[in-house]
């Protein structure tokens, strides 16, 4: 979590050279606020609910992008995780156009275990909803949608889940996460359900396409000095 607090101090004087998604921050008034929930169907780390004081803040309007991380390495000459481990992969979901074209038969058999539904009966019907009708296959971009709130956030739901500084209660070293991501659902039919209460611990060095960030700070506070004891 040191590093969130490294690149928020950073980001914002990147930005005055040059515009980033990010770098616009938001002024939101303090209060109480109910936190969590008690409901039945809430998961582990929804419950229980209770009431919160939050004092005023500045946040991100936008999650921390690619771009606004390609910019901080540049800048301050910084050396990523994946250079320093040697080497990285990207996950490619889709057969290209042109790949598919050359496809000539079905291939009956392999000899690889697959959940085919054919197949595999015991399985039951495979959901057929999934049909990224928002026009994207997983995270899109920050501007994509309009702001989800009267605040003007973005992406405060969904997408991807954002870290926190504040403690995940388990065994190991965990923080929390917030807001949910791209493979959740309303429902909790897939995944976790994509509502306000909803919160999942992980360790910090976890990385995925579906975790990110956003930059916070208080009012009187300079972006990138990081608090003690942050509830977010």
């Amino acid at each position: 979590m040191v590093f969130f607090s490294w690149i928020c101090h950073y980001l914002p004087l990147i930005g005055k050279k040059r515009h980033l998604a990010g770098m616009i921050m938001l002024n939101i008034p303090g209060g109480k606020m109910l936190m969590g929930s008690g409901a039945a169907d809430g998961k582990g780390g929804e419950s229980p609910g209770k009431e919160v004081k939050v004092q005023p803040l500045r946040i991100d309007k936008y999650p921390v992008t690619n771009a606004d991380f390609r910019e901080f390495v540049r800048a301050q000459k910084y050396k990523s995780e994946a250079e320093t481990f040697g080497w990285s992969f990207v996950f490619q979901d889709f057969v290209s156009d042109d790949l598919k074209s050359k496809v000539t038969q079905r291939i009956e058999s392999a000899p690889w275990w697959l959940p085919v539904e054919r197949a595999f009966w015991r399985q039951g019907s495979f959901p057929g909803r999934d049909t990224a009708e928002d026009g994207y296959h997983g995270i899109s971009p920050v501007t994509a949608f309009p702001a989800q709130n009267s605040y003007g956030l973005y992406d405060m739901m969904g997408n991807t889940w954002e870290w926190t500084s504040t403690p995940f209660p388990a065994a190991g070293k965990m923080y929390v996460l917030r807001g949910a991501s791209w493979i959740d659902t309303a429902d909790g039919s897939a995944n976790h359900n994509a509502r306000v209460t909803t919160r999942m611990g992980n360790t910090p060095d976890s990385a995925s396409d579906n975790l990110g960030f956003r930059c916070a700070a208080d009012n009187g506070q300079k972006p990138g000095k990081k608090k003690d004891k942050a509830e977010l």
